[in-house]
Parts: structure tokens; C-alpha cells; sequence
């Protein structure tokens, strides 16, 4: 199967029964499949079929830009010069619609979304297609990122009456925003398999003309089918369901669908899955003296060492792209997503405490080394990502992942130095392709590259441990990791003279808040003072950015400016619930990596503005989004997957837990268990489309441990104490510092920490758990042997 260049199939199981979650699986958390080629309706309709890159009509851009030229976001900028008449999203474009009495044309997509760009290319430049839209359609452009409320309502509607989903998305709705027809990508003309999208939109045309009343009857009968199947409140229910059940059968599902010589999740595609991992972390150290628990463990660290052997890493210039197109995490889909790398990052440094090799903590480092230099905005704050799609070379059409493959012939002109001491003649050059599985056809194969457009090109693979490739050439281990590190930033250089990726300069709150937790809890766990520094300039720049102070509000999204300059648009966009879960835990990591009391301060005001805006006092849980931000969408949601990124109630009911830690306030802990509650149905049913929320209910079932240290910030036995926490994994715990100041912040929250004496004038800690306090500890080893028995 090809990501490269045909749109993939549906996922086995998605959206079904014991489907595991995959970022593909609810189009309100993830971009997994950017491309997919369903189309839906509550009438009959003609299916879109398997799309390729035809000889499409190209026009050259027109001169003069459509609205779109006004907006910020990188993707509808990508779409300013179309002859289609876009609007974007908002009510000059609602009016139109009801004033001319059309139908409205969604399309939905993202900056660095390969099958975005082509459908532009081979539909919205089209002058033909373009006509057709002006004529009979209301044409509107929405970023998903920009809008993930949008995004998650229509995604809803093509899931529920199609076979899948994902971008780009194409949905048509009436005048007063119901959607009565949804497809994703569509090629341009009709195919012997396939309806074009030309084709679509004249029988959508016919059909609005002719049978209106009967789209308007079956769309308003769909639209309350999906209200009545989304709703998830507590209903008549008093109590989450049991922690160890839900475990249980998370991890059995879970087990059932592993690969055993891959690692990972199903068939291809694969993705990396982080919530997936931390589950199984912390469902081996519930179950550590246990066979499940053994295997929990050894599923999740074959998985990441595999992962991080496979072309899915950049070997070259580190981070990880966004799948592998193959089961074998070989061939990937080249784009590099923020949200990857800011979970990929913890879950390697979890990898490091758990098992203590270093080869997971050097990943993690190199992670957080290419978003330092590749995602990174002046001022603190990060971009959200880099796209599949580069030219080859300047003035050339641009291709997959151009930028990222190699040629034998390039390698080994780029390293033709002898390798002193081996037992044949042997090159730098050929020691890493044989490392690396580089072959003079090239290792990508034709299944994977129908088009041709990766013949003779190779994808880094790790095909030998050191050992084995020292030992095939007699080398000495130590003298081939050298090598292939010289010969690796060699091709790093080379690479840097080829045309960049297009760069999404677009700063999100959510993925912010989820990379200031990469670098804070990396930071912490490896004792690197300067990857903290990062997620605190990255804290920071959320700070000055994107939160307006006078209502207490996150903005969702800022732009980079000129130099080091940041723009945001007018209005702004404010925040949904993602941007407040993922900044607030943020925060939480951010203050147990540094224990400034100032980011566990702004956590608790963030959290006060989330429960105002998002909290469903009669159902429990977080709606996604506000409900004046949202007036006019057919449905109010509550997400409920973990997929590429964890969903914001997963993460809200973590932050209730460790937030009600931190300050004992128990309005925060009644929260999440109205939060759990609201979620039963889900997580009995399918307890593996939650595994974060599994965590939670773990957590709030076993009880947080409070970990205090007592003692000067600064001094040297502290940062011992402090250190030999960060070292352990332990998920279900809240790290305070109490410097022995009665009116601090946390001793107003916490008064029991103002009995909390230094032995011997020596920093001292406590650990604490359900009103009860341990005797002191003053040595590091002493701590480990209490919390990691």
C-alpha cells in the first residue's frame, strides 16, 4: 500500500467494535490519513474512488488573489491565488448562501497535507471546476487546525455514514450549516473505479435543484442520528467503572493486535501511537510481578526501539515523521507533525527511566535537537509542522519525500574515505549503506511507489545492530558508531543545499502546550538544565502570545511575523479545549521540572477559565469548544479517542487529579469523577479507543502519591532528592517543593506542608498519601527504595 503517491485504503476495524485508536480514527484529534477517498451522504450519491496524480489541467495562478489573501493561516494562504471563489469560514459566506439560495462547498485540509495539495492542484486550479463551484456553490475554506470544532463536526458526518475519513475533507451543507453529502479526497475526472470530482458536483447540483426538499428532510434526520449516537453525559450512573477491569481489557485488546517481530499495532500503516505506550508503562507497573505486566512492558519497548531502528525516524536530521506506510516502520509518510515529536519525546524518556538504556534517552535528545533547530520560533514558542512534499531540486514540481531519501551513487560520492583496519576494502560510504540498507535499486519498493517517483531511492533503515556490522567488517564497535556518525553529519550537511520542506509557521496553544511537556518532563528525567530552558522560553511565549490576561483566555493560534515578530488574526481565535488540557499539563510538567510555583499558579487560572468555558455541568465532561464560538454547527462534541494526540478530556482528568494534588481544592476532584463517569459507556465498550482515560481512572482509583521535598531550591542534597524522583517512573504522583515559607503559594493550598520539618537541617522528603505523611528521608537511595520498591 502507498502513501506516496495513492490515497490508502481504510483501516481494518476503524471506527468499529475493538478498533485500536489510530490518529486516523476520529478526525477530531489526528491527521493520520491525510488523504482517504470515501464519500458519504444522507441521499444517494456517487462514491469517490481510488485517486492518483493525473494530467490535470494546471492553471497558472491568477493574478488577482481571492479573500483568502487576507487571512493568516498558512493553508488557506496556499489556496489565495485560486480562481476559486473561496470565502473562509464565517458569516459573509453563511449569508451568501441563504441570500442565492446554494449549497455550500466545505473543504477542510492542513498546510502540509500531501493529498490537499494535490486536490488543489488538479480541481481548484482548474478553471473548468472552478466555473462549476462559482456558479452553483458557496465555496469555503477552513484549516482544521485553525479550527478543530469545524473539523471535528463534519468529520462526525462523513465517519458515521461513510467507511472512513480524513483530508482532505469535502463536505456539502445547506445554507444553515447541515451537511447533507461528505467525501475526502476526489481526483479530478471520472476513473474506471471511480467518480470524479467534476461529476460530484453536477449531480449535487441536480440534485439541489430537483430534490431539495427531500436533501434538506434526510439531512436534518442524519444531523439528529448523530446528536442522539455522540452524546456522552453520566446519565443515570453514580460511579466510573472499575480501573482494573478497564485495565484489563485494554491491555488484552491491545495484546491481541501487537506484532510480535515489528512492534506496533495492526497492519499497515502503522502509526506511532504514544498514548498507547503509556498505557502499557503504567499498566506494567501495576502489574510489575505478573506476565501481563512483563509482556506490557516488552510490547512497549520493542515497539519505540523498533520504531527508532526504522526509515519512520530521520536518521539524518532526527524526529520522527507522521507513519510508516509499511508494517515494518520502513517507508514512511514523510511529514514531521509537532504533536509526534513533543509525545514521542516523553515516551522515550519513560522508555530510559524504565529500563535504564540509554540508546531511548538518545532518541529523546534527538527529538527535542530537531525541534530546537527546524520548529522552533525566535521568541520561544513552536511551529506546527514541516511537509511531506519538497522539490527534488530548485524550479522542480515538488514530490514526497524528495528531501529525505539518497541515492548510492550520492552516498558514496559524499563518503568516499577507506575505513582503516577492515577485512576487505571498504568505504565510509559503504559501511553506512550496508548499516542503513541502502541498495543500488534503491529499498523502496514498486507496491509502495506506484508512480515511480522513488525509483533508485533509498530510506535510512537500521538493518544491523552495531555489533553485527562491526563484526561483519572486523571492526571494533565503538569504531563503526563513529563512523556512522561522521557519516550521517556529513549527509546532514549535503542535505541542507536541497529545497526545504514547506515550513507550517502556524504556533497552536495545544501543541505548545504538549511540547513545553516534552522538554520539561525529558529535561527532568535526563537532568539537562538546557532542555528545560527550552520549555520554559516555550511556557513563556504561550504567556505573552497567546493568552489575554484581562479574561483569563488562551488565544488558539499566533503566526510568525517578520524576523522574530508574531502576528495573530483579527478577531483572534480563541482557544478550545485542547489548547487549555494540553497547556495546563504543560504546566504541570513545567513546574515539577523547575518547581516555580508561577507555572503551577497560571495552571489553576487556566483550569478555572476551562471549567467556565468547556464544563457540561448537566452530562459531566468538557464540550470541545465554547458555545458562542461554535453557534450555527450543527452538533456540540465531546471527543472521546485517544488517537495521535490523547483527547482533551483524557488529559483534563489527569489535570483534575494532579491539580486536586497540588492544592487539595476537592471541586477538582468531584470534576473528574463526573469527567470518568460521563466516559463509562465509552470505556466499557471499548476501553482500547481510551487507553489515556484507562490511565486516568487508574490513577484516581489508586490515589496520587504527594512527594515532597523539604529544603532550598538551590542547594546541592535538594536537587538530589529531586533528581532521584525524576530518575523513577511514576505517573501517578505530584512532585512539591516546600521551601519552608509559610504564606508561599503552595503552603496556602497545602497548610499540612508547613509541618513538614528538615532533619538535621538537611533536605528532607515526604511522601504522602491519603492524609498520611512517611517518616523523613534525607538520602536519594533511601527515597528510591520507597518509591520503587
Amino acid at each position: 500500500m502507498s502513501h506516496l503517491s495513492s490515497p490508502p485504503q481504510k483501516h481494518k476495524g476503524e471506527h468499529k467494535g475493538h478498533g485500536l485508536p489510530r490518529g486516523s480514527d476520529r478526525g477530531s484529534s489526528s491527521r493520520d490519513k491525510d488523504r482517504s477517498v470515501t464519500v458519504s451522504s444522507s441521499v444517494p450519491m456517487p462514491a469517490g474512488g481510488k485517486g492518483s496524480r493525473t494530467n490535470c489541467s494546471q492553471a497558472t495562478p491568477q493574478k488577482v488573489p481571492n479573500r483568502l489573501i487576507n487571512e493568516k493561516s498558512p493553508y488557506l494562504l496556499q489556496h489565495a491565488y485560486n480562481p476559486v471563489d473561496w470565502y473562509p469560514w464565517g458569516q459573509e459566506a453563511f449569508d451568501k448562501a441563504r441570500k442565492e439560495n446554494k449549497p455550500i462547498f466545505l473543504s477542510v485540509g492542513y498546510s502540509t497535507c500531501h493529498w490537499c495539495h494535490m486536490m488543489e492542484e488538479e480541481s481548484f486550479q482548474n478553471e473548468e471546476i472552478s466555473r462549476l463551484l462559482n456558479e452553483d456553490f458557496v465555496s469555503v475554506k477552513v484549516d482544521r487546525e485553525e479550527r478543530p470544532d469545524v473539523d471535528k463536526v463534519y468529520m462526525t458526518f462523513v465517519q458515521a455514514t461513510s467507511s472512513g475519513g480524513g483530508w482532505p475533507m469535502s463536505v456539502w451543507l445547506t445554507p444553515n450549516l447541515q451537511p447533507f453529502v461528505g467525501g475526502t479526497y476526489f481526483p479530478p475526472e471520472d476513473g474506471l473505479t471511480r467518480v470524479g470530482f467534476r461529476t460530484v458536483l453536477q449531480r449535487i447540483r441536480e440534485q439541489w435543484k430537483q430534490n431539495k426538499n427531500a436533501l434538506l428532510e434526510n439531512s436534518q434526520r442524519v444531523t439528529t442520528a448523530l446528536l442522539a449516537r455522540s452524546e456522552i453525559s453520566m446519565g443515570d450512573r453514580q460511579l466510573p467503572p472499575s480501573a482494573a477491569t478497564m485495565n484489563s481489557r485494554c491491555f488484552q485488546q491491545l495484546d491481541e493486535g501487537y506484532d510480535e517481530e515489528y512492534g506496533g499495532f495492526a497492519e499497515a500503516p502503522k502509526f506511532p501511537t504514544p498514548v498507547i505506550l503509556s498505557f502499557l508503562f503504567s499498566y506494567w507497573l501495576s502489574h510489575r510481578l505478573t506476565q501481563d505486566g512483563s509482556r506490557a512492558q516488552q510490547m512497549a519497548l520493542h515497539t519505540l526501539k523498533m520504531m527508532a531502528n526504522g526509515g519512520i525516524r530521520d536518521h539524518v536530521g532526527q524526529g520522527f515523521h507522521r507513519y510508516s506506510t509499511d508494517r515494518q516502520w520502513h517507508v514512511p509518510h514523510f511529514e514531521k507533525m509537532l504533536y509526534d515529536q513533543a509525545q514521542l519525546a516523553v515516551a522515550y524518556s519513560q522508555a530510559f527511566q524504565i529500563s535504564g538504556d540509554e540508546f531511548y534517552s538518545d532518541v529523546a535528545k534527538g527529538i527535542l535537537q530537531y525541534v530546537a533547530r527546524n520548529l522552533s520560533h525566535r521568541s520561544g514558542g513552536f511551529y506546527s509542522a514541516e511537509d511531506a512534499d519538497s522539490p527534488p531540486e530548485q524550479g522542480r514540481r515538488p514530490k514526497e519525500g524528495a528531501f529525505y531519501v539518497w541515492t548510492v551513487k550520492e552516498v558514496q560520492q559524499l563518503l568516499p574515505e577507506p575505513v582503516p583496519g577492515a577485512t576487505e576494502p571498504l568505504t565510509s560510504g559503504q559501511l553506512l549503506m550496508k548499516h542503513y540498507g541502502l541498495t543500488e535499486a534503491g529499498n523502496i519498493s514498486s507496491s509502495q511507489d506506484p508512480k515511480g517517483e522513488l525509483q533508485g531511492q533509498n530510506v535510512l533503515t537500521v538493518r544491523y545492530s552495531l555489533e553485527l556490522t562491526a563484526a561483519r567488517f572486523g571492526l571494533d564497535v565503538e569504531a563503526v558508531r563513529t563512523l556512522l556518525n561522521t557519516g550521517l553529519e556529513k549527509l546532514f550537511q549535503a542535505r541542507k543545499h536541497r529545497p526545504k520542506p514547506h515550513l507550517d509557521s502556524k504556533t497552536l496553544a495545544a501543541w505548545n502546550g504538549l511540547m513545553v511537556s516534552g522538554y520539561a518532563v525529558t529535561g527532568a528525567v535526563l537532568g539537562l538544565e538546557r532542555l528545560i530552558s527550552y520549555a520554559i522560553n516555550g511556557a513563556k511565549f504561550l504567556k505573552r502570545h497567546m493568552f489575554d490576561v484581562a479574561s483569563g483566555r488562551l488565544m488558539r493560534t499566533c503566526y510568525a511575523g517578520s524576523g522574530a515578530t508574531v502576528e495573530h488574526s483579527n478577531p483572534p481565535c480563541w482557544g478550545f479545549l485542547e489548547d487549555y488540557a494540553f497547556v495546563v499539563r504543560g504546566l504541570l510538567d513545567l513546574y515539577e521540572a523547575t518547581q516555580e510555583s508561577a507555572w503551577l499558579e497560571w495552571a489553576l487560572r487556566l483550569q478555572d477559565t476551562q471549567d467556565r468555558l468547556f464544563w457540561d455541568s448537566q452530562g459531566g465532561g468538557y464540550f470541545c469548544s465554547e458555545a458562542e464560538l461554535g453557534a450555527g454547527l450543527p452538533l456540540r462534541l465531546k471527543d472521546d479517542q485517544d488517537g495521535a494526540e490523547p483527547s482533551a478530556n483524557s488529559v483534563s482528568a489527569h489535570n483534575l487529579l494532579r491539580l486536586h494534588g497540588f492544592t487539595g481544592h476537592k471541586d477538582w476532584m468531584d470534576k473528574c469523577v463526573c469527567l470518568l463517569t460521563a466516559f463509562s459507556e465509552r470505556m466499557r465498550r471499548v476501553p482500547v479507543a481510551l487507553p489515556e482515560m484507562v490511565r486516568a481512572l487508574s490513577a484516581h482509583q489508586q490515589t496520587l502519591k504527594q512527594i515532597v521535598i523539604c529544603g532550598d531550591p538551590q542547594a546541592k542534597d535538594t536537587k538530589a532528592l529531586l533528581q532521584c524522583v525524576h530518575s523513577i517512573y511514576m505517573p501517578n504522583k505530584v512532585l512539591i517543593l516546600a521551601d519552608g515559607d509559610p504564606s508561599s503559594f503552595l503552603s496556602r493550598q497545602l497548610p499540612f506542608l508547613s509541618t513538614l520539618r528538615r532533619l538535621d537541617d538537611r533536605a528532607t522528603a515526604y511522601v504522602c498519601e491519603n492524609q498520611a505523611c512517611s517518616l523523613p528521608i534525607t538520602e536519594p537511595c533511601e527515597l528510591r527504595k520507597l518509591l520503587h520498591p
